[in-house]
């Protein structure tokens, strides 16, 4: 697949202080990523990057090949921030017509309207006069007025509703079946497992994961198997002499067991011919992964975490 972001060494001083150190990872066309991590983990620095907003103070950092302050490369991104600032006399109809008369493949209001769920009404109304949520659905028409090959959304369903978030998530998924290249941050964990197929974490300036959700859940987050016990089901006791188990629970008609090996408890339970059913097996939580990474620190995090994934 084609290549559309590039960052090579990438690193990025401000005074004394490294905001981004070192970082070097690609993006394909087509990809969903999502980059995650703490406040001040370089996460907003390395985006300003590739926008070319900052520039290195090492390393490069190339759009579509090309350096992100080229017109062409301008011409063919969009951007979501967080806080969108328009001219607030203007109509909404007003303000999409101008920002779609800046490039050269615009979207038809039509379009806009179909995408990201504004309304006739909404057309008609003044910036200043606009709702929280109106003003989120403005900033991702505007994101969208060019028809960019490449998005960028920072934190873009803050303060959204249940269905106009469901409503931006399918639109990304309609946008990367056309080819769209997106990559946003977010505060809310679940949305990165549901929506990005690839997540990179920062944490003091560095890349400490780099992979799928399942990859990073499965690799570094706790586990549970559980099972309904049969007739002769084995004791607590005997199932915490299994190897890898950290905590035996029940809940309800299940037992649970917590392991940072599924595999290992599983050809045990099998082996000792276990009287037990229904045995499911699941993942940890992104949240989980989450914490577990960035509370570490150090050379040996970045040394674990890639041969974790």
């Amino acid at each position: 697949m084609e290549t559309i972001i590039t960052l090579n060494g990438v690193t990025k001083t401000f005074k004394e202080m490294k905001a981004v150190n070192d970082v070097a990872f690609t993006i394909k066309k087509g990809e969903i990523v999502a980059i995650l991590g703490p406040n001040g983990a370089g996460k907003t620095t390395t985006i300003m990057m590739m926008l070319g907003l900052l520039q290195p103070s090492k390393g490069e950092v190339t759009l579509f090949g090309s350096q992100p302050k080229d017109k062409k490369v301008k011409e063919r991104i969009g951007t979501m921030l967080q806080e969108v600032s328009v001219i607030d006399a203007l109509t909404v109809r007003e303000i999409l017509q101008l920002f779609r008369s800046y490039y050269p493949k615009s979207l038809s209001i039509h379009e806009l309207v179909t995408l990201t769920g504004l309304n006739e009404e909404d057309l008609k109304k003044r910036a200043d006069k606009l709702s929280g949520g109106q003003k989120r659905r403005l900033s991702f028409a505007l994101a969208l007025a060019g028809n960019p090959d490449l998005l960028f959304f920072d934190e873009p369903t803050v303060g959204m509703d249940i269905s106009s978030r469901r409503k931006f998530w399918n639109t990304v998924k309609e946008l990367q079946s056309k080819g769209k290249t997106i990559v946003f941050t977010t505060h809310y964990l679940q949305e990165a497992d549901d929506a990005a197929d690839r997540i990179i974490l920062f944490q003091k300036g560095k890349v400490i994961a780099d992979g799928t959700p399942v990859e990073i859940k499965s690799k570094l987050s706790r586990h549970t198997v559980s099972f309904v016990p049969g007739q002769y089901a084995p004791s607590f006791n005997d199932l915490r002499s299994i190897s890898s188990i950290t905590e035996v629970y029940q809940k309800g008609d299940r037992c649970y067991l917590v392991t940072n090996n599924s595999d290992v408890v599983l050809t045990e339970i099998f082996n000792r011919k276990l009287d037990v059913k229904e045995i499911l097996v699941e993942s940890g939580r992104l949240d989980e992964a989450f914490e577990q990474l960035t509370a570490q620190e150090g050379a040996d995090v970045i040394e674990n975490v890639n041969d974790a994934v």
